[in-house]
């Protein structure tokens, strides 16, 4: 053979190699290209949170340690079980001013049920029946079946559980003596990890499993994208809407019974404030407020911004009435954050 035949059969002799190359880079390329699509929606939030976290680790001592990393999870798993639910609603196109008074309505719920002489378990299942009821059979049947306008439903809805919650406690907190299974929820530990962060934890990984891999969750992202649309496509649209805001009231109803079970105490002012600060952190996680695009993983890095943010502050001595300045501050950030991202997609 000749040197030029030798030399021309070089690149043939690479081809495969070359090839296999060019699939791995093409593969590499296909996965990063997904990992951008997955985070850009809330790359923001997720930049603004690791800056926290390196701010906070360099300048506060007792930030990065077990317990009060353990502390600031627990704490704040009412605020993350509700913010997966609002991301349901939202992702409708929807929001639901009601989670905090059905917190409240639970709590109050289990502490009535348990002065009745029934068991914690019949109690538990009582709160949770009872944020499940509020939702479907209240702002559900109301937004979904007779169409009318989340806003001024859930409004409406709000004022009504808390007055009646109100009524039924006369303004007064009452102490919830029960050990067993109601104590556990809330102060509890598993692996010496507090059971509300495996609690909220189960929520994260069930609520993303069904918005990724289900027909419903599927369904949830076409109601929010263009209502008509997916009608016209066959789905049930009443259907949804009622289980989306169900589904809000049941995990606000769970983040009840934690927070009664935390405090040992059924207060008819809990959650008060929780809705718009799980709604900054679904906002800020990337979900839009017009509906359809965003998801669960946003959502957890949306809350843990702002408990992050909020812990921050009170290492720093800041004053608990400029943390809600704060607060408030990111939620006007999200919802002008959350209008740019639409308005740039348009």
């Amino acid at each position: 053979m000749s040197s030029d035949t030798a030399i021309a059969a070089q690149p043939a002799d690479r081809g495969p190699a070359g090839g296999g190359a060019g699939r791995r880079d093409r593969a590499g390329r296909a996965v990063v290209g997904h990992i951008y699509q997955s985070v850009k929606g809330y790359g923001g939030a997720l930049g603004g949170l690791l800056i926290l976290l390196v701010y906070l680790i360099s300048t506060q001592p007792f930030f990065l340690t077990k317990a009060n990393i353990l502390n600031v999870l627990a704490t704040n798993s009412p605020l993350m079980l509700v913010a997966v639910g609002l991301t349901f609603v939202i992702l409708s196109a929807g929001f639901d001013l009601s989670v905090g008074s059905v917190m409240a309505a639970t709590g109050v719920t289990v502490y009535f049920v348990l002065d009745a002489g029934a068991p914690a378990p019949v109690a538990l299942v009582a709160g949770l029946a009872t944020g499940a009821l509020l939702g479907a059979g209240l702002n559900g049947l109301l937004i979904g079946g007779f169409r009318l306008n989340f806003f001024v439903v859930t409004l409406g809805t709000m004022t009504l559980i808390s007055g009646l919650v109100q009524v039924s406690t006369n303004g007064s907190t009452y102490s919830i003596d029960s050990p067993g299974i109601f104590y556990a929820i809330g102060n509890g530990s598993v692996l010496g990890v507090p059971a509300p962060i495996w609690i909220a934890l189960a929520a994260v990984l069930l609520a993303g499993a069904v918005l990724r891999f289900t027909p419903f969750g599927r369904a949830v992202y076409a109601v929010g994208g263009n209502r008509e649309a997916a009608r016209l496509a066959g789905i049930n649209v009443t259907a949804v809407l009622i289980s989306v805001y169900t589904i809000a009231s049941l995990t606000a109803a769970l983040a009840g019974l934690v927070m009664a079970s935390r405090l040992s105490a059924a207060s008819p002012t809990a959650g008060s404030t929780i809705a718009l600060t799980a709604g900054a952190a679904v906002l800020l996680g990337g979900t839009s407020f017009f509906g359809g695009i965003g998801g669960i993983s946003g959502t957890v890095v949306g809350v843990l911004l702002i408990a992050v943010l909020q812990n921050g502050l009170g290492l720093m001595g800041v004053s608990s009435f400029w943390q809600g300045v704060v607060t408030g501050t990111v939620l006007i950030a999200a919802v002008a954050l959350d209008r740019l991202q639409s308005r740039s997609r348009t």
